[in-house]
This record gives structure tokens, C-alpha cells and sequence, in this order.
């Protein structure tokens, strides 16, 4: 991308309330908070939205301090391909990434999709998560949402044989797919993946901890088995072919769109399934996902559905089924 004029930068961070709560196995929160980068070449301006995340030792005030300090770079022309290598991959880079590929795509007066060569995204269906709780709270929550066609349920460890039977008895016709979020241990491993097996359950998430999932190699999986936090960019899959069956992509642990779509590729090349991910956070993060999203086992970009309200204009979802951005939002 050249610019007449050279790119200024502003970033924000944004507080996005919750319905309610949002709760996993390391903690719950009431609201999502965003980092916001605008880059602007005086004619046009692009955006991209990240969220920062504690498990990666990230936090709003240190990713906000990232992309400040890329402030002179971007000024002296730093391209979306040198960007990839002055910044490691993380929250800080993919808002910084998204917000160029934004910029490119309006100072072309294109969309995205046809200035990185590919096909214009579709309507997808997307997961629908129900928080941890107790048996019973995540049967009530999971009634309330049983007309959606797929269900991503939030698990903890202990109770969570009663989690998925009361879960399974609330939605009896949902495909449903689990997320452990590290919880569970090599002692009961085999026990809930084959209680998830006779439940219908169709892919398990991060079952153990990352660094410690060898096992993974060496048991029957009777349902697919997904990386999220044993699995970041490219260079993490080849170590994984032996213990999962997919891989779950982010924006913000990927770095960006870029990394995103190339690492896609070359996961399907080893022949992993691929999910699409996502953190609680509005429209302008969920819109480059879109485009990765495509021809996905599962799609998970329901962040929007799970806050209070959206930002506007957001992307358009019609029960689970979400739609790809309209320029105004992204891309």
C-alpha cells in the first residue's frame, strides 16, 4: 500500500459490558475490554480492534503501550509484511495488522477479500457459548438457547460429567461442542472424552494443559480433539499432528489477519480441522475472522452475541447465522 500522506495512529481502549457474565475455568468477568488502533493517511482510516489476554501475561495498558510504540514506524511507511517481523505475534499486533488491512482496502476503494487474492466470504453459522455454572444454571441457560443449531459449552473439571448431561437433556437436538479450557487432567481424561462421546458431543477443546497434553498421543479419542492454547501460530502446528485433530485460530493469539490465513493453509496442508475463534469483543474484531472462517469445521464468532450491545454498525447476525462485514465496519 503506498499513501500520499504518511499514517497516523491512535489507539483507544474500549469497555464493552457483558449480558450478564461471562465465565471459563480460570475466571469470570462482567465486561469485554478492547484496544483500538485507527491508522489514518489523512484521506482514509483503517481500524482494527484486539483483546488483550492474562493468559499470554497480556494487559490493556501493555497493549496499548505496544502499539504506541509503533507510532514512528507506521509514520515512516512500515508495511503490513514488515510488521509481521517487528512485532511477535500476540493482541498488540493484531489490532495493528487488522487496522492495515482496513486502511489498504478503503485508500483502494476495494474490499479486503479481493486485495489479498481471496474469495468473498460467506454466511456462516457460529457457535453460541454457554458460561461455566453449575448443572443447573447451564441447563437453564442452555434451554433458553436451544433453538440455535450449535453450542459451545464452557467446562471446569470436577462436575463436569453432570455439566454435559444436564447440558445434553436441555438441548437435546443442538450439536454441541465442549471447551475444558485446560481443566481437565491425564487422570480423567479418558473418562469425560468418552462421557462427551455418548453425549453426541462433536469436538473437545483444550482438554489439558498446554506444554502437558503428550497423553493426547497416546489414547483413543473417540471425539475430535482441538488445540486453543497449545496452538498459537505456524510455527506451533507440526509438533501438534500427533495429539489433536484441529486447531483452533485466533486473531489475537496469531497476530493478526495475516498470520491468520497463512496459518490456516498450512493447517489444512497437515490436514488439521480448522476452528474459528474468537474473544469476547464487538463487530470490528469478529469482521476479519470472517474471511478465515470460510470452509472451517466450526466457527465460533459469537463475542458480539454475548455483550450487552454492539458497536454500530456491527455485522448482521440472523440467530447464529452471521453475515460478512459491510465495509462501513471493516474491510
Amino acid at each position: 500500500m503506498t499513501s500520499a500522506q504518511p499514517i497516523t495512529l491512535a489507539a483507544t481502549i474500549e469497555r464493552w459490558p457483558i449480558a450478564g457474565s461471562f465465565t471459563i475455568s480460570r475466571g469470570a468477568k462482567t465486561e469485554a475490554v478492547v484496544v483500538v488502533a485507527a491508522l489514518s493517511s489523512g484521506i482514509h482510516t483503517g481500524r482494527g480492534e484486539c483483546v488483550p489476554y492474562p493468559r499470554y501475561g497480556e494487559t490493556p495498558d501493555v497493549t496499548l503501550a505496544a502499539i504506541d510504540a509503533m507510532r514512528k514506524p507506521l509514520a515512516a511507511g512500515l508495511t503490513r509484511a514488515a510488521l509481521q517481523s517487528a512485532m511477535p505475534a500476540g493482541a498488540a499486533r493484531n489490532a495493528l495488522d487488522c487496522a492495515l488491512c482496513d486502511l489498504e482496502a478503503k485508500s483502494r476503494q476495494a474490499r479486503i477479500w479481493d486485495v489479498l487474492g481471496r474469495e468473498p466470504p460467506r454466511a456462516c453459522t457460529t457457535a453460541y457459548t454457554i458460561s461455566l455454572g453449575s448443572p443447573e444454571a447451564m441447563a437453564e441457560a442452555t434451554a433458553k438457547a436451544a433453538h440455535r443449531a450449535l453450542l459451545k459449552i464452557k467446562l471446569g473439571g470436577d462436575g463436569d460429567a453432570e455439566r454435559i448431561a444436564a447440558v445434553r437433556k436441555a438441548a437435546p437436538g443442538c450439536e454441541l461442542i465442549v471447551d475444558a479450557n485446560e481443566a481437565w487432567t491425564s487422570s480423567n481424561l479418558e473418562r469425560y472424552l468418552a462421557i462427551c462421546a455418548d453425549a453426541g458431543v462433536t469436538m473437545v477443546e483444550q482438554p489439558l494443559p498446554a506444554g502437558h497434553d503428550d497423553i493426547l498421543a497416546h489414547v483413543k479419542r473417540p471425539v475430535a480433539v482441538c488445540a486453543d492454547e497449545s496452538v498459537h501460530d505456524r510455527a506451533s502446528l507440526r509438533g501438534l499432528r500427533e495429539r489433536y485433530d484441529a486447531i483452533n485460530i485466533k486473531l489475537d493469539k496469531t497476530g493478526g489477519l495475516t498470520e491468520a490465513l497463512a496459518m490456516a493453509d498450512e493447517a489444512r496442508a497437515l490436514g488439521f480441522g480448522i476452528m474459528m475463534g474468537c474473544m469476547v469483543a464487538t463487530s470490528l474484531a469478529m469482521a476479519p475472522a470472517m474471511l478465515v472462517a470460510q470452509g472451517a469445521r466450526v466457527v465460533d464468532l459469537d463475542g458480539p452475541l454475548l455483550l450487552a450491545k454492539d458497536r454500530v454498525p456491527g455485522l448482521r447476525y440472523d440467530g447464529s447465522l452471521v453475515h460478512p462485514p459491510e465495509s462501513a465496519l471493516w474491510g
